[in-house]
């Protein structure tokens, strides 16, 4: 199946057709085009006559449907069960009523199966963007940091208050400037061996002077082996929040080099590539194995319905909702771009602008609500908006905005554009997006969506200092920020709410970050999947999941 093939019967009927039109059609050259409609008259999907001379059209004459064929090979692979190779074609340009039938035939392959095969029971589902990393320094996106979450594990772990709980590491002593940690015993990387003191230090060395968290971690002075199983930190200058960070995603513990880590936690990675990612539960786990033998991730269109199923159980009325967190979305303005974005007058009435027709984003974004208060959850952050003057702009505003964010964006063109605000968007891709972390960021603003991982504290303060962040570059270069920055390593871990509502007011008032909106999902799952759990950024903590059994009498 070739989607081109499909494109084209989509859009040319039988009849006359210049080859250039062709060629412009599938966006190839004209030696390609020549070769592939040589090919496919070969095949008997049409015949084709070239008309002769320069400009004369050429003939096209359908002898079979398509979409009509194509749909019937699809079906097969369907009904094969060969998921990841069906879903690659899903992502072909369908006519609406056909993909329609097509992933409903897709959905039912999706679930849990439950038996008694080697493969064991497993959970299938859907993946709707690729699987960037699995590195847990590169993880900048949700779902590469959910599953690095799933196959490493952390020293600490901290929950929503922020408590701190033992996870490699089983204890530790805590001075102002210093932490000692103990290492549990015999705990086994993936590859069988055991973790050393010696796997710790190196991660966190690393992690300590990665361009993306050195500012983060620059209260940290030494990190050190003591024992076989125990190891030191200093922070002569004081770090309060040595133990919150420690239990970040990004601070997980492998083994190996920086291009093949291997993990210690409850699933493996058995395989990766762009269509499937599998994991396997890892029988050697330290802490209790999963109940899942595996868990498999496929690629589908971004329209894909997302349900957690069973194979017992697909009929969507025997699902109930499970409401999740999606995080925030802000709009981030790049005031060191030489451009008139960094006058504070063209700011903040851009800020006007958005706070004037932000109630209206869920025509838009569906999930999202409007937030004109604060990104922190359950605090009401009141500020004041001074009156400006529509600025005479020369040149449109660059938005700069990526397929995740399509819906805030288009919002945003709309609400600037009448206001009397031009602007023009440059797409890019989600992959780009993601990476796009320099301070020049080649646009005046942008939508950008945030999703805490766990602790709502330590997670915004994670959001204005890592090197992923596009606020970071604000908070190191003004001086304002920078002092509000110095002070959280002073400040006890329990009163940074009060520091962060502060942080967040300059923000705004200074028209840099402005609340756009908050967003939740809420995620089917069928009635027969058991403790279900959200974990890290949202997601359904896999190793705890099981299904109930249906016992036949």
């Amino acid at each position: 199946m070739e989607n081109t093939l499909l494109a084209l019967w989509q859009a040319v009927p039988s009849g006359y057709v210049k080859q250039t039109q062709l060629a412009d059609l599938l966006d190839l050259s004209s030696k390609q085009t020549t070769r592939l409609l040589r090919k496919w008259a070969n095949e008997g999907w049409f015949t084709f006559t070239s008309g002769r001379g320069r400009g004369n059209p050429s003939h096209l004459n359908w002898l079979k449907n398509v979409e009509e064929a194509y749909e019937q090979q699809l079906s097969q692979l369907i009904e094969e069960q060969s998921i990841e190779t069906a879903g690659k074609y899903l992502l072909f340009d369908w006519s609406p009523e056909i993909k329609q039938r097509l992933m409903h035939k897709f959905r039912s392959n999706f679930g849990y199966i439950q038996n008694g095969t080697s493969d064991g029971d497993k959970l299938i589902i859907p993946r709707k963007y690729p699987l960037l990393t699995l590195h847990p320094l590169h993880a900048a996106d949700v779902h590469s940091a959910n599953m690095v979450a799933t196959v490493y594990n952390r020293l600490v772990s901290v929950d929503e208050r922020g408590h701190v709980s033992p996870e490699l590491a089983h204890s530790w002593d805590l001075t102002p400037t210093c932490l000692r940690l103990y290492l549990r015993k015999r705990v086994h990387f993936h590859d069988g061996s055991f973790l050393a003191v010696e796997d710790v230090v190196d991660c966190l060395e690393r992690l300590r002077t990665d361009a993306s968290y050195v500012d983060l971690w620059k209260p940290i002075t030494a990190i050190k082996a003591i024992s076989p199983y125990a190891l030191e930190i200093s922070f002569p200058g004081g770090c309060s929040y040595c133990l919150q960070m420690l239990g970040m995603i990004n601070a997980s513990i492998y083994k190996g080099t920086a291009l093949d880590p291997i993990g210690s936690g409850s699933f493996f990675v058995e395989e990766n590539h762009e269509l499937k990612t599998t994991l396997m539960a890892f029988e050697d786990y330290f802490q209790e194995r999963p109940l899942l033998d595996s868990v498999q991730f496929i690629q589908v269109p971004e329209d894909f319905d997302f349900a957690y199923r069973t194979s017992a159980n697909d009929r969507s009325e025997d699902t109930f909702q499970v409401e999740s967190d999606s995080g925030f979305g802000v709009v981030i303005m790049n005031a060191f771009r030489d451009s008139p974005i960094n006058q504070k007058e063209v700011r903040d009435y851009v800020h006007y602008a958005i706070a004037k027709h932000r109630h209206t984003i869920g025509q838009f974004h569906p999930r999202a609500m409007p937030n004109h208060q604060s990104c922190l959850i359950g605090q009401e952050q009141a500020y004041s908006l001074p009156f400006t003057k529509k600025p005479v702009l020369k040149k449109p505003l660059i938005i700069k905005a990526a397929n995740y964010t399509n819906g805030s964006t288009r919002w945003l063109k709309k609400a600037l554009e009448s206001e009397g605000i031009p602007v023009e968007i440059v797409w890019l891709s989600f992959r780009d997006k993601m990476l796009d972390t320099k301070d020049d960021q080649t646009a005046d603003l942008f939508v950008h969506g945030e999703v805490f991982e766990m602790n709502q504290n330590f997670s915004f303060f994670y959001f204005l200092s890592n090197g992923y962040s596009p606020l970071a570059p604000i908070m190191k270069s003004q001086a304002m920020f920078s002092n509000y920055m110095q002070q959280y390593s002073d400040m006890p871990f329990e009163q940074w709410t009060a520091l962060n509502l502060k942080i967040e007011r300059q923000l705004i008032e200074s028209s840099l970050m402005i609340p756009l909106y908050y967003e939740k999902r809420q995620i089917p799952f069928s009635v027969d999947l058991m403790n279900i759990s959200i974990s890290h950024f949202g997601y359904v903590d896999f190793s705890k999941l099981w299904i109930r059994p249906i016992i036949g009498g």
